[in-house]
């Protein structure tokens, strides 16, 4: 069966109206002269990250993809010129993609808006696992609108999940080119912090006392950089393994390295609302006395730096922080620009510091 197309706001407006009566029917394939049907040509079948058989009529050109961090990655592979739909958060998170209101079709991956999707007329909608996917299958399935799940933020599945970009998109040499540069990362940092003794590290994601448990990105981070969690005895914790904690506990385990991450945004965030953040945390009670206070190291980070490219670059970033010997010879801010340049096509590059900030020592 092919997809339906729905070129005029009557015929959507009628054709969803339907929908909510069971009364929708969807047209047959059509026929070449030899009898074959044509949607079958270009058929693409691909195994998404919830392991399901899902058949797409290729090649894909319009797309509707919800998650910043995977529009991230169809830009890398050379297929964001083909993305017609995002959440607002793909919008406000990296303006440089050059979409706009207009392009918003949910209020974030768990609040899609059907019938502007649908009235996209897109080849494919990719969705990540902690979003509304599988209503969005349910729902648009009676359009003939395949579902695809794709999760960029988890950096289990990096290898996996950008393969699978790749052939959604048929770009596999865009998604092999990410890849080399994914593993020049990670290899690096592997064997610069080889053998040195773990240090201690509290990770704070956007909201105070919020930290990465095992199992999440985070943890993964501080691990690959040569570093332990402090938190790292505790499991559970929400769908992305992150848990509140209690400050004092922060200050009871001493991390030697306190990393803040804010969230991610391609436009900088204002000197003053970082330097608010950095003077903010040796402020709270009892923290002077931590180590990584005392000692000034306390990083505040921009989530579009520190998490992009399935969070490599903090790898690279907490490596230099934690072994700044060991990894004189890694280039993190090399590595972030090339990732804003090469790969996201950013033209208007405005450094490193705009995205990384070093508190003082006490």
């Amino acid at each position: 069966m092919t997809r339906t197309t729905l070129t005029a706001a009557a015929l959507l407006a009628s054709a969803l109206t339907l929908a909510a009566c069971g009364q929708v029917e969807v047209a047959g394939p059509s026929e070449a002269a030899d009898g074959a049907t044509t949607a079958a040509a270009g058929e693409i079948t691909v195994v998404d990250d919830q392991d399901r058989e899902v058949t797409i009529a290729g090649p894909v050109e319009r797309a509707v993809v919800a998650l910043s961090y995977n529009n991230e990655f169809v830009e890398a592979i050379g297929a964001g010129d083909r993305v017609v739909g995002v959440d607002r958060g793909t919008v406000q998170r990296a303006p440089y993609l050059g979409l706009t209101e207009e392009d918003v079709v949910g209020e974030s991956i768990g609040e899609l808006n059907y019938e502007a999707i649908v009235a996209l007329d897109p080849d494919v909608a990719i969705i990540p696992r902690n979003g509304a996917w599988q209503e969005a299958a349910e729902r648009l399935a009676e359009f003939d609108i395949p579902v695809v799940v794709v999760t960029s933020w988890d950096v289990d599945v990096f290898e996996e999940t950008i393969d699978l970009l790749g052939e959604v998109f048929d770009e596999p040499e865009g998604a092999q080119a990410v890849r080399d540069f994914h593993d020049e990362i990670v290899t690096a940092v592997e064997d610069a912090v080889a053998g040195t003794e773990p240090v201690p590290v509290y990770w704070e994601t956007d909201q105070p006392y919020i930290t990465a448990l095992p199992g999440s990105g985070f943890d993964q981070v501080i691990t690959g950089a040569g570093g332990t969690n402090v938190f790292g005895d505790i499991t559970g914790g929400d769908a992305q393994h992150e848990i509140t904690v209690d400050p004092a506990a922060v200050v009871e385990r001493d991390p030697a390295v306190v990393v803040h991450e804010q969230p991610p945004s391609a436009e900088p965030y204002a000197a003053g609302e970082v330097d608010e953040v950095v003077a903010g945390i040796p402020a709270r009670p009892g923290w002077s006395g931590i180590s990584a206070v005392e000692n000034g190291e306390v990083y505040v980070t921009n989530g579009w730096a520190t998490s992009g490219l399935a969070k490599a670059i903090a790898t690279a970033y907490l490596a230099t922080w934690l072994h700044p010997e060991e990894t004189a010879d890694l280039d993190p801010a090399g590595y972030l620009e090339r990732w804003a340049t090469e790969f996201q096509g950013v033209t208007d590059y405005p450094g490193e510091d705009a995205y990384v900030t070093v508190g003082s020592a006490q």
